[in-house]
């Protein structure tokens, strides 16, 4: 049987990925570090990722490693680089020797931001921040290579693991009785439940498609702001939300002020189903509160 590999296994997606294919021995997962049923695998170092694909027979690969921290990416674009853009060239190159499928993980970071009607996967990319050069530069590498499969952009990625913005809200809104967030960037969280099940749908389905571009995302759109309304309103907190401005909260790295991607493409070649935000944003709130029971 061949194996498919899941890179960082560690993170929002690889740990939804974990979860949705728990028993199915197929499934390999790794990250830098090794725990329990995941393996160490360093994505950076070329000759290792080559080994492990060789050795463990590995016929798909799930590239679910990041550099995510963008503001530290600014002072550390070296690093950055390595893990966004050598890591994906290094499992696209092993993929391509083997025979073996890739499905790699990108971002709406790879857009300025500038088009407010959002973006199709054809558009120009004009990243802004060096977290979005680096993630471009990957997306370049996979597509060079030739190997078979695709990439999957997506943005605003939440779950009931690791840090992201659905958690440090809900922290916050036990701390606070106000807090300031940004209303004028844009975009579709992406609950990464649904990202990994869509995943899993297209996995056996890429055929002979080489560094094709899709789009997924939830359904529907907001600004921070409102995604943080929500959250509050839907876990019951009194904690009240600000509305401000871009200019009012500067950070290192530059956002894209409209993070919006069609996701018709995946839609129409793969029957993707696309829950709307505030659905899914209520499951993941459940599932935050079993942990918490």
């Amino acid at each position: 049987m061949k194996k498919v590999l899941v890179t960082g296994a560690f993170g929002q997606l690889g740990t939804e990925l974990q979860l949705l294919t728990a028993g199915r021995p197929e499934f390999v997962f790794t990250d830098i570090r090794e725990d329990g049923r995941v393996l160490r695998l360093d994505i950076c170092d070329a000759r290792e990722v080559g080994r492990f694909v060789s050795e463990h027979e590995v016929g798909a690969i799930i590239n679910c490693a990041a550099y995510t921290d963008v503001n530290r990416a600014e002072s550390d674009e070296a690093l950055c680089r390595a893990i966004n853009a050598s890591g994906p060239g290094n499992l696209a190159r092993a993929a391509r020797r083997n025979d073996a499928s890739l499905i790699h993980i990108s971002t709406e970071y790879v857009f300025d931001g500038r088009n407010p009607a959002g973006y199709v996967e054809s558009d120009r990319r004009h990243p802004l921040s060096a977290y979005g050069r680096t993630k471009r530069e990957g997306e370049d590498r996979v597509r060079r290579s030739g190997c078979k499969g695709v990439i999957i952009r997506t943005s605003w990625l939440y779950s009931p693991f690791g840090k992201n913005f659905v958690k440090t809200m809900l922290r916050l809104g036990t701390e606070k009785s106000e807090v300031g967030v940004v209303r004028d960037q844009v975009g579709s969280p992406t609950y990464a439940r649904d990202l990994a099940e869509a995943i899993l749908a297209i996995l056996d389905r890429i055929g002979e498609r080489r560094g094709e571009v899709y789009h997924f995302t939830n359904g529907g759109v907001c600004s921070w702001a409102g995604f943080a309304e929500t959250i509050m309103r839907e876990a019951g907190l009194p904690c009240s939300v600000k509305p401000i401005t871009t200019a009012e909260y500067p950070t290192p790295a530059v956002r894209p002020a409209c993070s919006i991607m069609s996701k018709e493409k995946i839609v129409r070649d793969f029957g993707i189903t696309i829950r709307p935000w505030e659905e899914s944003l209520r499951e993941c709130l459940v599932r935050i509160r079993e942990q918490e029971n």
